[in-house]
């Protein structure tokens, strides 16, 4: 797998593709998570973005679920196959939308990835 870097100021992270993908692995179906969550979780608070870059170049989107990875405000990001799809894929699994592409009840279908548990205590 590919190591990705971003500068951080004083010195560049790393980020190992795979390190992201077991993440998004850790994402049950019915729950979400977004860019910011991964990148915290790996102890990286800046690279939000990155994660963004290294979930864009995925090379299995089914198997490992980018679909699951929103942005902070409840609001589908990109996917390779399109945003119907990755609606589509949400819908499947339980997820609910209103206005358009932002996540209904979106605090209580988020997942904490550092903590394991959802952000509603739930």
């Amino acid at each position: 797998m590919s190591e990705r870097m971003v500068k951080n100021f004083d010195r560049p992270l790393q980020i190992k593709d795979q390190e992201v993908y077991d993440l998004l692995l850790a994402i049950p179906p019915g729950k979400v998570s977004t860019y910011g969550d991964i990148a915290n979780a790996l102890g990286h608070p800046n690279a939000a973005r990155l994660i963004g870059n290294i979930l864009k170049k995925n090379p299995n989107p089914i198997y490992v679920p980018c679909h699951r990875i929103v942005k902070s405000n409840g609001k589908l990001g990109g996917y390779m196959y399109g945003i119907s799809m990755k609606k589509h894929l949400l819908r499947e699994e339980g997820i609910k939308f209103q206005d358009d592409d932002y996540l209904r009840d979106f605090d209580k279908c988020r997942m904490d990835l550092k903590k394991g548990w959802d952000t509603s205590g739930t």
